[in-house]
């Protein structure tokens, strides 16, 4: 067997994906900015599932595009979801990514509570200027977004991007936040991760930007 590989110019590369991704993806009753969202989760995972199993609360995206233009920041759970978000793109509007996972405070913390880093890290990094909480790795950590936003004025709550991956509370976790809250964008079941949270809150920073 001859494999044949595409030849695409180093600059078309992503353009080029997005078209085989819209013309695999078949028809859908998708509006314009749910489809960019779930496209670019599928153009980060290589995995068409997520056409099924991704989930959003009414006014979810707008509540995301409003927070980035708004200037506000982006808490994450794991260093991993802070790398993949385009910070040089947020930045326009004043925005930072925090993740609190690695700071000492927050492993003292979790050794002396008895949790998660992850689960600390937003608990105690959720503040008043926080637009957005993604969420790829830990479902301690959604959980504990979905108990902190609980407090919150149901009008000032932020997104939640909850895609935690895994086979412990990683499905349970998710079908919380579709439960309990307000304002998410999910995947339900086992499937997820930090790049599915990355390309969440990315496809959001690129749909502010239009």
């Amino acid at each position: 067997m001859t494999v044949q590989l595409q030849q695409v110019a180093p600059t078309a590369i992503e353009a080029e994906s997005f078209k085989i991704i819209s013309a695999e993806f078949g028809p859908h009753d998708f509006d314009e900015k749910t489809f960019r969202v779930i496209q670019r989760v599928i153009h980060a995972t290589g995995d068409f599932a997520f056409k099924d199993n991704m989930r959003f609360a009414p006014g979810a995206i707008e509540r995301g595009i409003k927070a980035i233009q708004g200037g506000k920041d982006i808490l994450t759970d794991v260093t991993m979801v802070a790398a993949g978000i385009s910070k040089a793109m947020l930045g326009k509007w004043g925005g930072k990514v925090i993740c609190g996972v690695g700071d000492p405070e927050v492993a003292a913390l979790a050794t002396a509570k008895k949790k998660t880093r992850s689960e600390v890290a937003i608990e105690i990094g959720l503040g008043p200027n926080i637009g957005i909480i993604a969420l790829g790795n830990a479902p301690t950590a959604l959980v504990q977004a979905i108990r902190s936003v609980a407090l919150i004025n149901p009008e000032a709550i932020p997104l939640i991007v909850g895609v935690p991956v895994g086979f412990v509370n990683a499905a349970e976790s998710k079908a919380l936040l579709v439960q309990d809250n307000s304002c998410y964008i999910t995947s339900l079941g086992r499937k997820g991760g930090s790049p599915v949270a990355a390309a969440i809150v990315n496809a959001l920073i690129r749909l502010a930007m239009e």
